[in-house]
């Protein structure tokens, strides 16, 4: 989703084929208007050019990174070690260890290089968390969250009125 003040937030994946599970990140950006870009980019196998990004963000107005990235993950952690953007990681479940391996070493960041962290393919909860940040210097953004957060009350609401009551 592109607007003409250009992405706020960058969203990096490791591997093309991450593409499906950071979907439901786009979509919670795209539901608060939030332009965002979205690359492939390795701290293993293009950290050249995984570097050279992370140090034009900030020029570009890019205000925000989401890094999701599975087995060792060092995305999130060159994103931050590289920018001094706010870094949310996405660990994505994949390997032997199924997303724990990517879980550990993206909270396990050196002192003053924090990355936040979802949970292990929580995309939706890294767009979620993006506009949470993003509303100190958008704060139109506070009225889309309220709204978003009344509709999830008015889902369990709903759900709760629709299964009856204990007698």
């Amino acid at each position: 989703m592109a607007k003409e003040t250009g992405p706020w937030v960058a969203i990096l994946m490791g591997s093309a084929s991450d593409a499906q599970l950071v979907a439901p990140c786009q979509d919670a950006l795209e539901s608060y208007g939030i332009p965002y870009e979205t690359r492939v980019l390795s701290a293993h196998r293009t950290p050249d050019e995984t570097v050279a990004y992370l140090k034009e963000a900030e020029s570009r107005g890019i205000e925000a990174i989401i890094a999701a990235a599975g087995m060792s993950a060092h995305l999130a952690g060159v994103a931050a070690a590289n920018s001094i953007l706010p870094v949310i990681g996405i660990p994505i479940a994949s390997g032997p260890l199924n997303g724990v391996d990517a879980l550990y070493s993206t909270v396990m960041m050196p002192p003053g290089l924090p990355v936040a962290t979802v949970a292990i393919n929580g995309a939706a909860n890294a767009g979620h968390l993006a506009a949470q940040i993003l509303m100190g210097a958008h704060p139109e953004l506070g009225d889309k969250i309220r709204r978003h957060r009344e509709a999830q009350r008015q889902k369990v609401l709903g759900a709760d009125a629709s299964m009856g009551r204990a007698r």
